[in-house]
């Protein structure tokens, strides 16, 4: 099993906690989202919030870490993603209250500039995902080795995230939650690796420390 950090970079909705449950199955301790220092420290992989926004300065600050990044067909994210961001537009837009500061910081760079009526529009969302998609790519483009890319309803897709990590497995396949736009089965995984994203439900001013 690989020792370094695990990123895994995929927008909402690309089964991000689908694979954090796995990467828990495999061995490695595993937060689906990090909103504190001591989460970020504890846990191996990280998923979702500030995985997806801050990937390239979490590089930095862990060489050697490893990155997931996960895609999926646009007929399919496109409703999910949507139904996610209607639900959470109030939240993230509020002055007042709301979500913490890292959830809305993040949500309203990736979908920038994010509107009800932006959050209708089929190539507004497009847009989004296929800039961070190539953003990605881009940026790993000298490193293959260090970036796996799948779309975990590929058959082979389980067995190439065990492959680059190093594990093994008697699993063929991802245990697939989330499904039909619920948003909480993270918060329902009982598992002694499973890592807490918040400390008793509050947050640290996370920041990321830079190697310059």
């Amino acid at each position: 099993m690989t020792k370094h950090k695990i990123f895994i970079i995929g927008l909402p909705r690309t089964s991000t906690t689908s694979v954090c449950v796995a990467t828990l199955d495999l061995g490695f301790t595993t937060a689906h989202t990090a909103y504190t220092e001591q989460t970020m420290s504890d846990a191996q992989v990280i998923a979702d919030t500030p995985i997806f926004c801050d990937y390239q300065q979490l590089d930095q600050q862990y060489p050697g870490a490893k990155f997931i990044y996960l895609t999926r067909d646009l007929s399919k994210w496109l409703p999910s993603i949507r139904q996610l961001l209607e639900r959470m537009f109030t939240n993230l837009q509020r002055s007042d209250g709301g979500f913490n500061p890292t959830l809305k910081r993040c949500y309203n760079g990736v979908f920038s500039p994010l509107t009800r009526d932006n959050i209708a529009r089929d190539q507004f969302l497009t847009d989004c995902y296929q800039r961070h998609y190539q953003g990605a790519q881009r940026y790993f483009s000298q490193r293959p080795l260090d970036l796996l890319t799948i779309d975990v309803s590929a058959p082979d897709s389980y067995q190439q995230v065990a492959d680059f990590l190093e594990a093994t497995t008697n699993r063929t396949d991802f245990v697939h939650i989330n499904i039909g736009g619920k948003i909480t089965a993270w918060k329902q995984i009982k598992h002694p690796l499973k890592i807490e994203s918040t400390h008793r439900g509050k947050i640290d001013n996370l920041k990321l420390k830079i190697n310059k």
